[in-house]
């Protein structure tokens, strides 16, 4: 194996030739700034099958999102199985009960109109977790925080998300749920870490404005209140 600094040195002026990258220009970058825009959290779906293969590319896209020191800890689990997806609608509502009970008077009678979960209609559905056992990347970059590799598996989803608003299909993550309870359901490595579960499909409809917002219930603030300088 060659020595660790070599593994990293630069690359020669004819291996940068062979590498240089795509120039985006502004059209191209107007419209990442739709995709952007327009990813939303989708939560009612058509029950339109995706189209074969649809699943595997996305995935495929979401595998190149960046993770710390290479070490891929995403794990993707495809819930096909009837009797696993009602183990998870039903995880689900017994969560949501719990959440609902826990809101002030004020918010609970808008909270209980809220459609939070697609369970019912979206035609995949996929568990995410994180791998934090995995061998891969030799532990690089992750020593002092090993929760780097939960943010790697997020930046994967989020990666699959905008890879499919780009083809118009839509993605719910669904949070509401006991993970624990997941791991059991879907007969997982008990040291893997349930980070969502996604349901994907067509949306019945498409909006820029988030729709907890259509609803009154929370509001974009500027980004200047969320900086900080030192």
């Amino acid at each position: 194996m060659e020595p660790f600094s070599q593994q990293f040195a630069q690359r020669t002026p004819d291996e940068e030739e062979a590498h240089t990258p795509p120039r985006f220009d502004a059209e191209t970058r107007a419209r990442l700034y739709d995709l952007l825009r327009w990813r939303r959290d989708v939560r009612r779906f058509q029950r339109t099958p995706l189209p074969e293969g649809t699943v595997e590319r996305l995935i495929g896209l979401a595998c190149l999102s960046p993770s710390v020191g290479l070490s891929e800890p995403w794990r993707f689990v495809l819930v096909d199985d009837a009797g696993r997806r009602a183990a998870i609608r039903s995880c689900f509502e017994a969560c949501n009960k719990e959440a609902l009970e826990m809101q002030d008077p004020d918010r609970a009678a808008l909270y209980a109109r809220l459609k939070l979960a697609g369970l019912d209609d979206a035609p995949v559905q996929i568990a995410v977790f994180s791998d934090r056992t995995t061998a891969q990347g030799a532990g690089l970059g992750r020593l002092t925080m090993p929760e780097t590799l939960d943010y790697s598996v997020v930046t994967a989803v989020h990666t699959l998300w905008l890879a499919a608003r780009a083809e118009g299909i839509g993605l719910g993550w669904v949070s509401i749920l006991d993970p624990s309870r997941m791991t059991e359901i879907l007969d997982v490595p008990p040291e893997w870490i349930f980070v969502g579960h996604l349901c994907l499909g067509y949306p019945q409809a498409e909006d820029d404005t988030p729709a907890l917002e259509r609803a009154g219930w929370e509001h974009r603030h500027a980004p200047e209140g969320v900086v900080i300088k030192r």
